[in-house]
């Protein structure tokens, strides 16, 4: 394969053309099914330096023995006379154990079905020229950890095609997607309208934060059509920022209407779709420039990992992008290889989520202990229109208020016994909290009322367990409730 391979090549493009042939074409001219490898090893006996993709660039394997070795390395020098390979000989026990089997000699690269863990704070190279034609945008590589990863890269790719988006950036948790999006976007004397119900976070980063930094902030009801046309008008507005459904109380904003107010004033439109995930909701399809994740939730789905992803317009996420390579919160590697194998199964998943969670829901506002329901695929529901025509499925978070107050709500939840109490949502477990107690125990009874955090109010993100044994649970759970 070796030979023929490159006598393929020869005889294609003869000896003077082909140091002008593309990658492309010398691709074409090797028989299908040729390993990359030996596709460079071809190139590298023909004097071509092909440029492989981001896992299969570096020099080729070179575990040959006796005269192929020898011809190889030949082969291998470059047109000023220079090896491209920097083989290191030393017989002392240090240099070998830094340098031994992974610098001239590292084994033969895979074609690995899954893609690798490129597990790597930097990236090397071969000569000053190749560093140069990075720096120019002629070489494709990567330089350092804090601006790129090929397994990072990956994950970015496959969300980006979820979303159907022009450009994905993913970063090291949900928070760190968010902070990064808006103090790129935003200036100082700009203003963000925001929506009351969201993560306590994203509040307390708005509220506490970005005013010391001369950036406005204005809080309106979800849906509130009016108060933002107001804001829009009395303030310079450069984003809208909304969660959709929200955390706790899963209010749909109508991101499409929200849209055309804002981009008839030149405002950024950035939804938060975690709760939604791209499979119940196209966030940029419906108007928004920017759509944000928590990761960590419904896409990478096993409750293992941390990550944050921002897809949208390359104008948009390239401000980002830069602000987060100097600010860093870089996704590590393996968590990326974790996002990456959860996206596979997301929408077997999601459409798990949706089922069980409808079906609890409706179970749930039929039980005489239960005051109430927030789940947007209920008819009760604010906004239930609004996610009839704007989602294919509701997501897999019902919020409910237990008859009762704090006490009563407490003894509900000291009492399951399938879920976890614990924070996060999304992942294949069910969780259940209160957010009372939760997320906003410090603010204390008349702090939680004056956001309209309510007691007795219990946030279930619901598993892939069996419905019926879910139910179950709660079934038995609310009988502790007096």
């Amino acid at each position: 394969l070796f030979r023929s391979s490159s006598s393929n090549i020869s005889r294609m493009f003869g000896t003077r053309e082909l140091c002008h042939a593309s990658a492309a074409d010398v691709l074409a001219a090797v028989p299908l099914g040729a390993p990359i490898p030996a596709i460079s090893r071809c190139a590298l006996l023909c004097g071509l330096h092909v440029r492989q993709p981001a896992f299969h660039r570096r020099r080729p394997s070179r575990l040959v023995c006796g005269t192929a070795a020898k011809d190889l390395e030949a082969a291998s020098v470059s047109g000023n006379g220079t090896s491209m390979h920097h083989e290191v000989q030393s017989t002392k026990m240090s240099t070998a154990a830094v340098h031994g089997g992974e610098r001239a000699g590292r084994p033969r690269v895979a074609d690995a079905l899954t893609t690798p863990i490129v597990q790597t704070s930097t990236y090397f190279f071969r000569n000053t020229e190749e560093l140069i034609e990075y720096n120019e945008g002629r070489f494709d590589s990567f330089e350092y950890g804090r601006y790129g990863n090929p397994t990072a890269m990956a994950s970015e790719a496959k969300i980006k095609a979820l979303e159907a988006a022009d450009d994905c950036l993913v970063s090291a948790s949900g928070m760190n997607a968010v902070t990064s999006m808006l103090l790129s976007l935003v200036p100082s004397g700009g203003y963000i309208v925001t929506t009351s119900d969201c993560y306590w976070r994203t509040r307390q980063f708005m509220q506490n934060f970005l005013p010391k930094m001369n950036v406005g902030v204005v809080v309106i009801k979800p849906n509130d059509l009016e108060a933002l046309q107001q804001a829009l008008e009395q303030h310079n507005v450069t984003l809208f920022f909304s969660e959709s459904p929200t955390n706790p109380y899963l209010r749909c904003v109508d991101i499409a209407a929200i849209s055309r107010l804002c981009h008839a004033k030149g405002a950024v439109v950035c939804i938060d779709s975690t709760f939604a995930t791209p499979i119940n909701q196209q966030a940029l399809a419906l108007g928004a420039d920017l759509v944000l994740h928590s990761a960590t939730k419904y896409l990478a789905g096993h409750n293992d990992v941390l990550a944050g992803v921002l897809c949208g317009k390359p104008e948009l996420v390239s401000k980002v992008r830069e602000f987060h390579h100097i600010m860093g919160g870089v996704v590590d590697p393996h968590a990326a290889y974790l996002l990456l194998r959860g996206l596979k199964t997301l929408d077997l998943r999601v459409e798990r989520h949706n089922k069980s969670a409808l079906e609890i829901a409706k179970r749930l506002e039929q039980h005489p202990k239960i005051d109430r329901v927030w789940y947007p695929g209920l008819e009760s529901h604010p906004d239930h229109a609004i996610a009839k025509r704007q989602m294919s499925g509701f997501g897999g978070v019902v919020s409910f208020e237990v008859r009762g107050g704090l006490q009563e709500c407490i003894s509900f939840i000291d009492n399951v016994k399938l879920p976890y109490i614990a924070p996060s949502l999304g992942g294949v477990e069910s969780l259940i909290e209160m957010p009372a107690v939760q997320s906003y125990w410090g603010f204390g009874p008349e702090g939680r009322a004056k956001i309209g955090i309510k007691e007795n109010l219990v946030r279930f993100s619901i598993g892939i367990e069996d419905v019926d044994d879910i139910w179950n649970d709660l079934k038995q759970a609310l009988e502790y409730v007096p």
